[in-house]
């Protein structure tokens, strides 16, 4: 139990923004790897296919816990939906409908790369801005049950230890936030993110989706 409750404070610290010196917006919503991945990818690196999902990560966040946010495709066209849960609290426990710096937006591929790289839709929140991304094609995916689990994850709160309702340890932060959406996505190859699970780990455990860095553009 002390093992899994020293994980989860790691997972907590990984969603939380690294003090900058600047204020924080107010919260609310707004609107080289392997050679099988590689060849997913489409030639401006986006991922081929109709459908498609990506995972941004911020790896120097908060102590080298890890910070991700997530990103799909929206089926048959070349619009993202994407978005995070930045909790700018610091908070543990955050209750259902408080402010857990939830946000998402839609755009292009390349739009999509340079609001991550830049934290344009949360600024000011992390001296770690998101350097990692990755992706991965699919053949099909349930948009309309993703953007459903974007209106959950943002309305649910932020918790990480044990839960007041329940009384047993759970988790419900930024790396839940990212394996939930694209989950309901049916995005490919998506490994399970235990409730436990640090996100820096929890990257390196998708094996089959490319890997690139993300710098400011």
């Amino acid at each position: 139990m002390a093992a899994a409750a020293a994980a989860l404070v790691g997972t907590a610290t990984g969603c939380r923004p690294m003090d900058t010196g600047a204020a924080a917006p107010s919260g609310g919503t707004r609107t080289p790897g392997s050679a099988s991945a590689a060849s997913a990818a489409g030639a401006a690196g986006q991922p081929a296919g109709p459908g498609g999902a990506c995972v941004f990560v911020k790896p120097d966040g908060a102590q080298k816990f890890g910070h991700t946010g997530w990103g799909f495709r929206v089926t048959g066209t070349d619009r993202w939906e994407y978005g995070a849960v930045e909790n700018p609290s610091n908070a543990l426990y955050t209750p259902p409908g408080g402010d857990i710096g939830a946000w998402h937006a839609q755009g292009s591929y390349a739009r999509m790369l340079s609001d991550m790289s830049r934290d344009a839709h949360y600024p000011g929140t992390s001296s770690h801005p998101y350097s990692r991304y990755r992706c991965t094609a699919s053949p099909a995916g349930d948009v309309a049950a993703a953007r459903a689990m974007i209106r959950t994850v943002e309305s649910r709160g932020f918790l990480v230890g044990i839960d007041p309702a329940t009384g047993e340890l759970s988790s419900r932060d930024c790396l839940d936030a990212t394996y939930d959406v694209l989950k309901a996505y049916r995005a490919r190859h998506l490994t399970p993110a235990y409730r436990t699970e640090i996100p820096n780990v929890w990257v390196e455990t998708l094996v089959l989706w490319t890997d690139e860095k993300l710098t400011p553009r």
